[in-house]
Parts: C-alpha cells; structure tokens; sequence
C-alpha cells in the first residue's frame, strides 16, 4: 500500500476530487495548510499599506491506494491539479504498513 500527500492550489481540489473518482478511487483526506516554496510568497496591499505574504494558502490531500493504483494516482493528481504556473504543488509518495478500519477491525486492503 502506498500514502500519497498532495499539496496543491485550492482551486484545484474539485478538478483532483473528480479526477480521482473517474479512477475509482475513493477516500481522501484534505486539510487547509499554508506554506511557500520557490514563489516565497508575495506582497499585497491591505488599506493603503503593502505587506508581505510569506505563507500561502493551500490544500494538503492525503489518500491510501493499493501499490499498483499509486502510479496512476500520482498521474491523475498531477494532471488535475496542473495549471503551468508556479506554486502548482508538490507530491509526495511514501509506504503505507499497515491500516485499520477502526468499525469493523479490518486491516490493509479491505481496510482501504
């Protein structure tokens, strides 16, 4: 099994939410983060005065997929949530060991 973590623009999550549901893959987990990469943020002007925005807003989407469902995973995330600018996101894929359906005791696959 395999844990991917997508960090993409809000905007984006409906087109990955949908794309991820084309492939059959359901369940997903989103959280509101903020962070900057390359763009390091940006300034902006609030009541005459510019300031700068160091975090930006941002969508972290965790998702638990069978090992031979990752690659494809990974592929549709990407797609949805590529717009060609910077800032798009980043993906993050790493081992899953073990998972618990905590209603019923299922582990692993049926637990997914």
């Amino acid at each position: 099994m395999k844990f991917i973590a997508a960090i993409i623009k809000p905007s984006r999550l409906d087109a990955v939410r949908n794309a991820l549901s084309a492939k059959d893959i359901h369940g997903m987990t989103v959280t509101e983060v903020r962070g900057y990469g390359r763009q390091k943020g940006h300034t902006e002007i609030y009541r005459g005065a510019e300031y700068a925005v160091n975090f930006l807003p941002k969508l972290k989407i965790e998702v638990a997929v069978p090992t031979d469902q990752a690659s494809s995973a990974v592929d549709c995330i990407a797609e949805a949530a590529r717009s060609g600018r910077i800032g798009d996101g980043k993906i993050f894929v790493l081992d899953l060991l073990d998972a618990v359906r905590i209603r019923t005791g299922e582990r692993d696959l049926e637990a997914l």
